[in-house]
C-alpha cells in the first residue's frame, strides 16, 4: 500500500470523477476505481439510446481510463438496492402529493453505503467522488462539508444526508477547482473526448426527463386508480379538471392544461381529494417552513435558534432565516418571503460556506 493510503474512487465515466481519480493517483494514493450500475434504461421505459453514468459507454470509458493509468477498476451492480429504495420512493412521493429528491436519497442511502461496503472489502481507507464540495475536520471534532469553489457547480446541497461516520473516510478532490479547470486538466491528460463530454441535469433514471411517462411505466394502473380531478382556487372554487394530481408539482406554471386568462401556478396538491390548487405567483410566497428527517453536519445539535441561509432547491441562491431545532424537525423562519416551498424537496442550511445540515420540506 502507498504511503498516502488506498482510496476507492467512484467513477461514472464523466470528466469530473475521471479527473478526480487521476489527481489522487498522481498524488500518490493507491487508487481503485469503481463504477456503480444503478439502473437499466430499458426497464425505465426508455426508447432512445442509453446515455449517462450507467450506460455501457460510460462504464467502458471509466475502465479504459483506469487501465491507461495502471490502477484496477470494478463494476458494482446495485440495481436492486437502487430500484427498491430510490425509484420506489420516487413513485411513492408523487403519489403522496410530494416532489421527490432522488439524488439526496441515492447519495445518502445507496452510493455512500455501497462504496463503504466495497471499500471495507478492498481494505481502502478512503472513498472519493467527483462532487464539487470540500470537507474538513472542524475544531469540534466533527467533519464539515463546505461549498465548492465553483459556485455554479457546488454540490453540497445534495450531500446533507451523509453521516459523520462516512464523511470521516470521504475525500472530494475537486472542491478547490472550477469546472473549466477540470476540463483543462482532462485536456492536459490527453483526454480530448473526456474533456468535451456534456453534462446531464436530468434525473438519471427518468428517460427524456418525462417523469409523467415514467410514473405511468412504473405503475400502469395509475390513471385508472386516480383518474381526473378538480383544479381549485384558494377559496375552493372549481375552475376546471386536471389529469390527476401526481402529475403536478408545487410552483408549476407550464403544462397545466388549463387557461384562466392570466399566469397561474400550482399552490398546493391535495391527494385525499385528487385536487390541485392554483393561484397567482404572489400566492406561492411563504415566510415559514418545517423540515423533517433533519441530519445535522457541522454541529451535533442546535441548542438554541440560530441564523442561517436556507436553500429550498438546488439552484436556489438561499434566503437568510432563523432555524430552530425541534427534535428531528427544524422550524425555518425566513426574513423575507420565499416562493415555491415544495414538500418532499430538500431544505439545506448554511453558516457561511459551511453546510449545517438539511432535511425534507413538509406541508
Amino acid at each position: 500500500m502507498s504511503k498516502r493510503g488506498r482510496v476507492l474512487v467512484a467513477m461514472s465515466g464523466g470528466v469530473d470523477s475521471s479527473v478526480a481519480a487521476v489527481m489522487l493517483h498522481e498524488q500518490g494514493y493507491e487508487v481503485i476505481g469503481i463504477t456503480m450500475k444503478t439502473w437499466d434504461y430499458a426497464a425505465s421505459g426508455g426508447s432512445s439510446k442509453e446515455t449517462g453514468c450507467c450506460s455501457l459507454d460510460s462504464i467502458n470509458d471509466a475502465r479504459s481510463l483506469a487501465v491507461s493509468y495502471g490502477f484496477p477498476h470494478y463494476i458494482l451492480d446495485i440495481r436492486g438496492e437502487f430500484g427498491d429504495f430510490v425509484i420506489d420512493n420516487f413513485v411513492d412521493e408523487y403519489i403522496a402529493g410530494r416532489t421527490p429528491n432522488p439524488c439526496v436519497l441515492c447519495n445518502t442511502h445507496i452510493k455512500w453505503e455501497a462504496l463503504m461496503k466495497r471499500a471495507n472489502m478492498l481494505d481502502c481507507e478512503f472513498i472519493a467522488t467527483g462532487h464539487y464540495a470540500n470537507i474538513r475536520l472542524h475544531d469540534n471534532n466533527r467533519y464539515v462539508i463546505s461549498k465548492g469553489r465553483d459556485e455554479n457547480k457546488d454540490q453540497s446541497y445534495v450531500l446533507w444526508g451523509v453521516t459523520q461516520e462516512n464523511l470521516a473516510r470521504t475525500q472530494f478532490p475537486l472542491g478547490s477547482f472550477t469546472k473549466a479547470e477540470i476540463r483543462q486538466m482532462a485536456l492536459e491528460m490527453g483526454q480530448k473526448e473526456l474533456a468535451a463530454k456534456s453534462e446531464s441535469y436530468e434525473i438519471c433514471f427518468v428517460p427524456e426527463n418525462d417523469y409523467r411517462a415514467f410514473l405511468r411505466h412504473k405503475k400502469p394502473t395509475l390513471d385508472q386508480e386516480i383518474g381526473p380531478g378538480n383544479f381549485l382556487l384558494s377559496d375552493g372554487t372549481v375552475v376546471g379538471q386536471h389529469i390527476g394530481y401526481p402529475y403536478f408539482t408545487i410552483g408549476q406554471r407550464k403544462g397545466l392544461g388549463i387557461a384562466l386568462g392570466k399566469p397561474m401556478f400550482v399552490l398546493e396538491i391535495l391527494p385525499e381529494s385528487n385536487s390541485v390548487v392554483l393561484g397567482e405567483e404572489h400566492e406561492l410566497e411563504k415566510s415559514q417552513a418545517f423540515v423533517r428527517d433533519v441530519n445535522l453536519v457541522k454541529y451535533a445539535s442546535l441548542d438554541q435558534p440560530m441564523e442561517a441561509v436556507t436553500k429550498i432547491r438546488y439552484k436556489d441562491s438561499g434566503m437568510l432565516s432563523t432555524i430552530t431545532q425541534q427534535g428531528s424537525m427544524m422550524q425555518v423562519d425566513f426574513t423575507h418571503h420565499v416562493k415555491g416551498i415544495a414538500p418532499g424537496q430538500s431544505a439545506v442550511f448554511y453558516e457561511g460556506d459551511d453546510l449545517l445540515g438539511g432535511g425534507f420540506l413538509m406541508k
